[in-house]
């Protein structure tokens, strides 16, 4: 199969929406960016082996490879609007290829973005996508701005993902029902897009976890010249999560990655009404610790025997 009968076959999904007059299938995108917007951008490269394992199902590596670019968007409190997708792989299969688009177009159905371009290669397994979204001017959400005084607060459970990912490497064994819950969360997060919306104006700083917790935590504080301080009783677990033993368990919430939920830092007073509308959107909201002046100090209630916080890529 050659390029342009590929691009022709799995990546022209119907005729472009009104903000795209030009998209698949030209030299470049030309979009009509709507009045009184700001431009969010953001871009993440999918390898094989590194983000995601290699026996991971092609419906699932597209779902992903889109899914963690808008939490990108979500932690920014953008709406989506298009996106491009670089892909590399070894051999054009079919059947890959038809299940990778499709778990990709799924999710872009589901919130409204619009593939416009991009590039096809052979090469080792590689997805580049970038998303593009919109918000209305100064509302963008960053990862400075968190105050003492602030609640640390988290969307959803932590550390799913990483034991899933224990799971699929044969590294940790749980019943049946939690390791199919736990491997759903590593090949399939939910960018937390509603919950970004709401945040907006109410939150003073925002980042998603993709890395671990402690890691991108410790990336928001410096970004803020603030500290903080984190109560590890306080971590939403998921009941399958709750199976494993302790300090397994802590690890994977506070160090493992790949969670993809949103962290954010907001003022007490707006607790009650942020956890009411996310609530509205079925996404839980905890708080998990507090903002103070002591610069970028974080602190947790737990000693870990050594001092790993995430993922890093050149470690």
């Amino acid at each position: 199969m050659s390029e342009f009968n590929l691009i022709r076959e799995y990546f022209l999904w119907g005729k472009p929406i009104d903000t795209v007059r030009i998209g698949v299938g030209d030299d470049a995108a030309v979009l009509k960016i709507p009045l009184n917007n700001e431009l969010i951008i953001s871009v993440d490269t999918f390898n094989e082996g590194i983000h995601f394992p290699v026996e991971t199902p092609a419906h699932a590596v597209g779902y992903k490879a889109l899914a963690v670019n808008l939490s990108d968007l979500a932690a920014m409190g953008a709406e989506p609007a298009w996106f491009t997708l670089a892909l590399s792989m070894p051999v054009a299969d079919r059947s890959w290829v038809s299940e990778f688009t499709r778990g990709m177009r799924e999710l872009a159905q589901k919130h409204n973005i619009s593939l416009i371009g991009g590039d096809t290669t052979r090469g080792a397994l590689s997805i580049t996508i970038q998303v593009m979204g919109l918000a209305a001017p100064g509302v963008a959400l960053l990862r400075r701005g968190a105050q003492a005084g602030d609640l640390v607060c988290v969307s959803g459970t932590l550390g799913d993902a990483a034991a899933g990912l224990a799971v699929v490497q044969n590294r940790l064994e749980l019943t049946a029902s939690a390791a199919e819950y736990c491997v759903q969360r590593l090949y399939y997060p939910t960018p937390r897009l509603a919950l970004g919306v709401i945040l907006r104006g109410r939150a003073t700083a925002c980042m998603d976890i993709s890395d671990g917790l402690l890691a991108d935590l410790g990336h928001l504080l410096q970004a803020s010249g603030v500290g903080a301080c984190l109560y590890h009783a306080l971590l939403p677990i998921s009941s399958a999560l709750k199976t494993v033993a302790f300090d397994q368990r802590l690890d994977f919430a506070l160090r493992g990655g790949d969670d993809y939920e949103v962290l954010f830092t907001l003022p007490p007073a707006l607790l009650a009404e942020v956890q009411d509308e996310a609530s509205k959107q079925q996404i839980g909201v905890t708080v998990i610790g507090h903002i103070d002046a002591q610069q970028a100090d974080l602190r947790l209630d737990y000693a870990f025997p050594d001092k790993r916080r995430g993922y890093e890529h050149f470690s």
